[in-house]
C-alpha cells in the first residue's frame, strides 16, 4: 500500500470516528431535552390541577348566598325595606 491509500483510509477513519461522536452526541442532547420535555409537562399537569381547584374556590366564595350570608353575620348589614330600595333603569 502507498501512502495515499494510507492517508485516505486515515482520513475516512477519522472521518468515521467524528461522524460517530456526532451521533451520540445528537442522541444525548435528544433525550436531555426529552427528558427536561417530560419533567415540564408535569409541572404544567401540577399547575392545570392546581388552576381547577382555584377556580372551584373561586366559584365557592363568590356565591350569591355565601356572599350574603357574610354581609350579614360578620358586617352586620341587612336588606333595606321595600320602598326604600330605588331600582335603576339602564
Amino acid at each position: 500500500m502507498s501512502f495515499s491509500h494510507i492517508s485516505i483510509i486515515a482520513g475516512l477513519l477519522t472521518v468515521l470516528l467524528v461522524s460517530a461522536l456526532a451521533v451520540i452526541g445528537s442522541k444525548y442532547q435528544s433525550r436531555s431535552l426529552f427528558v427536561a420535555i417530560q419533567a415540564q409537562e408535569a409541572s404544567l399537569d401540577e399547575y392545570e390541577i392546581e388552576w381547577g381547584q382555584l377556580q372551584l374556590e373561586l366559584t365557592t366564595l363568590t356565591e350569591e348566598s355565601r356572599v350574603e350570608r357574610v354581609a350579614k353575620r360578620q358586617l352586620k348589614l341587612r336588606m333595606p325595606d321595600r320602598g326604600k330600595i330605588i331600582y335603576i333603569k339602564p
